[in-house]
């Protein structure tokens, strides 16, 4: 079994120091996506039991702005997945939660107590999509701390109209993301973040030596397969930062505004 120490070395490419108490950390340290799964079903409870460390979560102001629906039918999963064709695993895998914020309760407990709605503005939105987030990122913790593997989906956001009509997603509730859950197929393996010297700052934001830090990273995270060969041809050398920039080169959900809009949200 690998020390944390180890395994944090896989991540980053550098020594990070673990005192004896990182032990502890090595769950978190180990983490990686798992996209296949063994042919063995998830139990109900343990899934209600999932959903309920995530909403065990830290919430802003303790809001609870988190909602997760438990997608259980094959019909409706499949509905799904065809939104989503280049992530076969929505309907694959054993288990498909959808993440979603949730400021409709909050708007509901001021029409019932008869108290104003003050912060109609970008941090509605914004709280509740942080919200869910962290639930996202606790229930994956949690499905890994029993054995489970999972691969959170943002694709669920490129058809969000869409999704939310199939989910019977009230006025002000947005899907944030998906999460495929079961028994892993692999070990998988651990992917390589970038190095710490450029993700963590002490008392204040700092860049230096950004780009040459991020080339080294490129040489540690090469890439079999290119995106838009048709448009940015073969390149040689081909890593993080060119995959990335290729990625986003193209209009990625840019209705996504549109439709939190029409959900009622406003964004300024």
């Amino acid at each position: 079994m690998d020390r944390v120490e180890a395994l944090f070395e896989a991540r980053f490419g550098e020594k990070v120091a673990a005192p004896p108490e990182a032990e502890a950390l090595r769950l978190l340290a180990a983490h990686r996506s798992h996209r296949a799964f063994a042919a063995r079903p998830v139990e109900d409870s343990l899934v209600e039991a999932l959903a309920a460390a995530a909403l065990s979560a830290p919430s802003k102001s303790d809001l609870q702005q988190r909602d997760i629906v438990i997608v259980g039918d094959p019909e409706l999963r499949r509905a799904l997945g065809t939104l989503m064709p280049n992530d076969p695993w929505v309907v694959a895998a054993p288990v498909f939660l959808v993440f979603c914020g949730n400021n409709r309760r909050q708007r509901q407990l001021h029409e019932w107590r008869g108290h104003p709605f003050a912060n109609d503005h970008l941090d509605a939105f914004f709280n509740a999509a942080v919200d869910a987030a962290i639930a996202l990122a606790w229930c994956i913790a949690a499905a890994e701390a029993v054995g489970l593997g999972a691969c959170p989906v943002s694709a669920i956001r490129n058809e969000a109209a869409e999704v939310s009509k199939l989910l019977n997603l009230p006025m002000h509730v947005f899907p944030v993301a998906g999460l495929c859950i079961g028994w892993p197929a692999s070990p998988g393996s651990i992917v390589p973040r970038l190095p710490l010297g450029v993700t963590l700052h002490r008392d204040r934001f700092d860049e230096t030596g950004i780009r040459a830090a991020i080339e080294a990273y490129d040489r540690r995270r090469a890439y079999a397969k290119q995106r838009y060969v048709e448009q940015f041809g073969t390149a040689a050398e081909y890593g993080w930062s060119e995959d990335k920039a290729r990625q986003y080169s193209r209009p990625e959900r840019a209705s996504f505004g549109a439709f939190v809009r029409a959900k009622g949200f406003r964004l300024e």
